[in-house]
Formats: structure tokens, C-alpha cells, sequence
């Protein structure tokens, strides 16, 4: 088993002991349901940015920007936008959330995210995904029905392109590439590869048989419906060669954070709803979320991060008896919720939160 391949999973090695914290977005554009205020994507984006500064100055680990190609979100080019975040940030690692992989070229995805890593001193990770939406295959031009199979063709290309400068290699769904130089080259001796994993045994073991990191996407229920997959994702790679220590996994998930938990699920009940009723199925099934639905999977038993510093802690940590996880990246800026709610949260996580969770993963 190739031992370059084995590590692309790993965070920095000064920090490979520590758990990590990150936020992502999606960069939804949503008008807020109380103020009725609607952002333009000039403006959204420049909130991504300021949340990012945020971030890195409180001392969170991890930023990441998803990829949508719709007119109501403002991410298309995740490493266009983590450029410009890097250039605005010291020390945070910049990923995507997720790249789509299958309606994307490996070659230029690599030298997009290459380009990345020189520009931030070495801080570019990639999360590779399939998409929870399709409209990126009309778009550009791919079917739909081979969704599978263009996501581990494209896969295995960008971590052979990660493996070498020159490569000669033949698929279905890319012309030839002939001895090609593949520049530039990261600052990293190898980028960091994810999957992203929605919920899909074949995802998980796809992500293991590679050898590598898995970001498990966990946005409402009992977190302990998960535990298959994760254990699917280490068998597999187990099963590959690969060590079980080097296996990592992330955890993904809507949250909030405020001083009080019933302040926390007052303030973000309406912003939630209405990111449901948006873009979770809602609005096609023509309902809204009532309060008692939120409640419940808000409660200390489900996964949607919501609540007061202390109800996090004890959430992060639950899951980390349930999946040894390493790295747990919440997202709260949907539905049109105000940037200082947004920035609050990314206070509360990086002084509240995250020390008392690795004060307790350390003992």
C-alpha cells in the first residue's frame, strides 16, 4: 500500500493529536424571515470572508465553503472564494464543503486547489463529495445515471494527479492524459483528500478502501444511526492495509450556540424553518417546520448542535463515544440568519466549546 496515499488524510502533524473545530457554509441566499432583509451575493460573500477572519482569530481550526450552482446560493468556485480567505486569515486550514467531484475535471481541481495551498502557506484541504444536488450534471454536460461511476473514476484521478507531476492515465469520462504535467505542485508534500459522506454505506467504504478521511454529514436524529457507516468506512479501510489510527473522521452539523440553550433554540427556530422550508424539501412538500419538530431534533438526544456551550460539549462528546471522531465542523449561517448571530456562535465554539472538549478527550 503506497504510504503517500495513506496520509493524505491527516491533519497537520502539529496538530495531528488535537481535536479540531471548523465552520463551513453553503453561502445560502436567504431573506431573513424576521427583518425581512435580503442579501446580494456581493454582500454574502463578504460575510463568508468576515466569518472566516472570525474564525481564525478565535482559534478554530477549520473553514470550509461548499458548491452550489444555483442562483440562490453564492458559492460556484469554492478555491476562488478560500483565495480570497486566505489572504485574510493566518493560520486556519481552508477547505471546500464538499468539491463535486463527479461534474468536475480532477485536473483542474488539483491545480485550482495546488494553487490554493501556495497561496495559504500549506493550509488547503479538499472534501470530495457527490452533491446532495444534481443541477451541476446538466450544467456541465454529465448524465445523471452515471453518477456513481463518474465520482470514482474522477477520484482515483485526483489522487494519482496528488501522487506525481507526470502522469500518463486513460478513463471513460476524460480524454487521455499523456505523460502530462500536472503543476503546480502544493506546498504540501500532498493535499488533504476527503470524502463527503451523506449517509451511504458505498460512500463510507469508498472513502476507506483509499485510505482516506471521512466527513460524515449528520443534520438531524439520533447520531447513533450513523455509527454503520463509520464502521463500514474503517472496516473498509482496514480491509485496504491502511491503520486504523490513520482512519479519520469528521462530523458535520447544523448548530447554534448561545449563553442559554432556550435562548439558543428562540433565537435560531425561526432561521432554521425557514432554511428547511428552502432547501431541505420543504417548500416542494409546501410545509413549514413546526416548533414542536424542531424540539425534538434539537433535544439532547439528536445531533442538531444547537444549544448552550455546556448541551455541546456534552453532544460533541457523546458522538465521540459513538465514532472516535477527530475533527467536528458545524455550519451556522443558513436561512437568513444576521452575520452578528453567526459571529457570536464562532465565539462561543472557539472559547466555550472547544477547550472544554479537548480538556475532557485528553484525560
Amino acid at each position: 500500500m503506497n504510504e503517500k496515499i495513506q496520509q493524505v488524510a491527516q491533519p497537520s502533524k502539529e496538530r495531528a493529536d488535537v481535536f479540531e473545530f471548523g465552520i463551513y457554509t453553503l453561502g445560502d441566499i436567504s431573506t431573513d424571515p424576521i427583518s425581512r432583509v435580503s442579501p446580494n451575493v456581493r454582500e454574502r460573500l463578504k460575510e463568508i470572508v468576515a466569518a472566516a477572519k472570525l474564525a481564525d482569530e478565535a482559534g478554530i481550526d477549520v473553514f470550509g465553503v461548499g458548491e452550489h450552482h444555483r442562483l440562490d446560493f453564492a458559492v460556484t468556485s469554492p478555491p476562488v472564494l478560500l483565495a480570497a480567505i486566505a489572504q485574510a486569515t493566518k493560520r486556519i486550514r481552508l477547505t471546500s464543503a464538499t468539491t463535486v467531484l463527479g461534474t468536475s475535471d480532477p485536473v483542474r481541481v488539483f491545480e485550482d486547489f495546488a494553487t490554493l495551498d501556495l497561496l495559504s502557506d500549506g493550509r488547503a484541504e479538499i472534501i470530495a463529495g457527490r452533491g446532495a444536488y444534481i443541477e451541476s450534471f446538466s450544467l456541465f454536460g454529465y448524465e445523471l445515471e452515471s453518477y456513481k461511476e463518474l465520482f470514482q473514476e474522477k477520484l482515483n484521478l485526483l489522487l494519482a494527479l496528488n501522487e506525481t507531476e507526470h502522469i500518463t492515465w486513460n478513463g471513460k469520462y476524460r480524454t487521455p492524459l499523456l505523460n502530462a504535467e500536472i503543476a503546480p505542485r502544493p506546498e504540501q508534500a500532498q493535499l488533504p483528500v476527503w470524502v463527503g459522506v451523506g449517509g451511504t454505506p458505498q460512500s463510507a467504504e469508498l472513502a476507506g478502501s483509499h485510505g482516506l478521511g471521512m466527513a460524515l454529514a449528520i443534520l438531524g436524529g439520533d447520531p447513533a444511526r450513523f455509527k454503520p457507516l463509520v464502521d463500514v468506512y474503517r472496516a473498509a479501510g482496514v480491509r485496504a492495509g491502511y491503520k486504523q489510527e490513520n482512519l479519520k473522521v469528521a462530523i458535520t452539523s447544523h448548530g447554534y450556540i448561545a449563553n442559554s440553550t432556550e435562548q439558543a433554540k428562540d433565537e435560531y427556530y425561526p432561521y432554521y424553518a425557514h432554511y428547511v422550508s428552502q432547501f431541505m424539501g420543504g417548500k416542494q412538500r409546501g410545509e413549514s417546520m413546526a416548533r414542536e419538530q424542531f424540539e425534538q431534533l434539537a433535544s439532547p438526544i439528536n445531533a442538531l448542535a444547537v444549544g448552550s456551550p455546556d448541551l455541546l460539549v456534552e453532544k460533541i462528546l457523546a458522538q465521540h463515544e459513538l465514532f472516535g471522531h477527530q475533527r467536528f465542523m458545524a455550519q451556522f449561517d443558513i436561512g437568513g440568519i444576521p452575520f452578528s448571530k453567526v459571529a457570536a456562535s464562532i465565539e462561543l465554539l472557539a472559547t466555550k466549546v472547544a477547550p472544554v472538549v479537548r480538556r475532557e478527550l485528553s484525560k
